[in-house]
């Protein structure tokens, strides 16, 4: 599988792991929702900045974040 698919699926877990909605990610990142649903359905991938920051909501490292 690519990198694309597994790191929308890891956003997709985690984020469900920790009871947010795809709207509390986007606003917790500062994002527009569609932009966050854009991550989790592989359409595009985040910037390094979103990247970082969503890690950083996550406590997880960018290795795990695309793994």
């Amino acid at each position: 599988m690519n990198e694309l698919y597994h790191l929308s699926k890891n956003l997709k877990s985690l984020r469900k792991q920790y009871g947010y909605t795809q709207k509390e990610v986007a606003e917790r990142i500062e994002i527009r929702h569609q932009s966050y649903a854009a991550y989790e359905n592989g359409i595009t991938v985040p910037t390094l900045q979103n990247f970082l920051k969503l890690a950083k909501l996550y406590d997880v490292s960018l290795d795990e974040l695309i793994e």
